[in-house]
């Protein structure tokens, strides 16, 4: 578990399956994906999350808010499944209940897992992605030091050509202190 001032990030229980969905069926919060997920679409997804922290020992955490002990999203790490110039890898990334929008949680999630991949899990850099319309998501990646370079930006293998989400931007955090960074 991590925690911050304001939330907890935990493994999944049984009972976020139903936040979970109602947040993954929301046009608002699923904007940038493909489309909204059905109920057993964000099952399957509950399902691969959980197997990729038994698999790597760290995942997308649940995001509860401390004060109210609610589930509100996820913030984690992820190792993508697909193949580009930038595989293998480690990415950052965060899905939060429209209703948290804006109060700074992502940003503060966000900062604590990069925290805990660079110390706890000896990582030596994360990337995170999105299209680029995402301009919250790209405000959140900005805030927690990750850099762009156009030169990274790919098209999503898993999106079919033409497809107006395809092209994505592509961001990176190296662990401070390297020399490299």
């Amino acid at each position: 578990m991590i925690e911050t001032e304001r939330l907890l990030l935990r493994r999944w229980k049984e009972e976020d399956r139903e936040p979970f969905y109602v947040m993954n069926s929301n046009p608002r919060v699923m904007e940038f994906m493909p489309e909204c997920m059905t109920r057993a679409e964000s099952d399957l997804l509950f399902e691969r999350i959980n197997e990729h922290f038994r698999k790597h020992g760290f995942g997308l955490f649940a995001a509860e808010l401390r004060e109210k002990r609610s589930f509100i999203g996820f913030i984690g790490l992820a190792v993508p499944s697909f193949a580009a110039h930038f595989t293998p890898c480690v990415e950052i990334g965060w899905r939060l209940s429209a209703d948290q929008w804006t109060r700074g949680l992502a940003t503060e999630g966000a900062r604590a897992v990069a925290r805990y991949a660079f110390g706890e899990l000896a990582l030596d850099e994360l990337v995170s992605f999105t299209v680029p319309q995402n301009m919250r998501s790209r405000r959140v990646i900005e805030k927690i030091g990750m850099t762009h370079n156009a030169a990274d930006d790919f098209d999503h293998p898993n999106l079919p050509e033409g497809h107006s989400l395809r092209r994505h931007v592509l961001y990176r955090l190296r662990k401070q202190g390297d020399r490299n960074s």
